[in-house]
């Protein structure tokens, strides 16, 4: 597999595509126009300026990965790719046109993936031209950094779909898991409802929130606290995939938190808009509650 198409030039579409180069593929970039495509390898550029000041990375090195990614305005020129990543926003509606339109470009060996972190693929594979060779491969971010890509077939994805994004991850160097076609898959499945229970708590007053966030980060021997990580993730994409959660299964126990959501209200999002559970506009994050 010689080019790799990733569509979605945010945080994750650009970490999906850094990796990518690196893994030595021709990778076409796009998102809703090609000045944004164009923002996005900024970014990347940005990412490998800072590995090669740090030393973990030569000059001459970033500067082909760099060169290896290639903004384009639309998706015709990935019609030579054998596999296409949508990494577009959480939620479905968006997702199912771009599955529609890159339906038309295809190629007829290629493989069309979707990083969705909690729709179920199944159901997002009757919008693709070919539901046999399309799939889940959900990476974390920081994409570069985070080590694990789970992989989540759809009722009609075949093992030789299966199989092609299995070397891509591993040419990657990630670990890889695989998750029934359930939602919110393994991870998800399991942390959301844990940042939910912690934002009840924040609502219903049980601690403030530094103490939950404390408690819960060396309580439980997790790198940062629930609250935190909610920023990090975003407030939005949480809410996105609780809901989904909730409304996939009808199980109360996913039902978003009300403090949640009056927050996606606000806009306030988290850490890409300096402002959640915590505001990231000074130094030293203050809590916004």
């Amino acid at each position: 597999m010689r080019a790799v198409g990733v569509i979605g030039a945010g945080q994750m579409g650009a970490g999906i595509s850094q990796v990518s180069a690196a893994a030595g593929h021709h990778v076409y970039l796009s998102d809703l126009d090609l000045a944004k495509a164009e923002a996005g390898k900024a970014s990347i550029a940005k990412a490998l300026a800072r590995l090669v000041a740090k030393e973990k990375m030569g000059q001459v090195e970033a500067d082909t990965v760099l060169a290896r990614i290639e903004p384009v305005a639309s998706y015709e020129p990935m019609a030579d790719a054998g596999l296409i990543i949508e990494a577009a926003t959480e939620r479905e509606d968006i997702k199912r046109k771009i599955f529609e339109a890159v339906g038309k470009i295809l190629g007829h060996q290629a493989v069309l993936a979707s990083n969705t972190s909690s729709i179920p693929i199944t159901r997002l594979a009757q919008a693709s031209s070919d539901p046999k060779r399309f799939i889940g491969v959900h990476f974390f971010n920081p994409v570069p950094v985070m080590g694990l890509i789970e992989i989540i077939r759809g009722l009609a994805t075949t093992d030789a779909t299966v199989d092609v994004v299995r070397k891509y991850g591993e040419a990657l160097g990630k670990q890889l898991v695989f998750a029934n076609d359930a939602p919110g898959f393994i991870v998800n499945r399991v942390l959301m409802p844990m940042i939910n229970e912690a934002i009840f708590a924040l609502g219903e007053g049980v601690a403030n929130m530094r103490d939950i966030d404390t408690a819960c980060q060396l309580g439980l021997n997790h790198p940062m606290g629930p609250l935190t990580l909610a920023d990090f993730i975003g407030l939005d994409t949480c809410l996105e995939i609780t809901n989904v959660l909730f409304q996939s299964t009808g199980d109360p126990k996913f039902r978003p938190a009300p403090l949640l959501q009056k927050y996606v209200e606000a806009g306030w999002y988290g850490r890409k808009v300096k402002r959640g559970f915590y505001d990231y506009s000074g130094d030293v994050p203050v809590p916004t509650r």
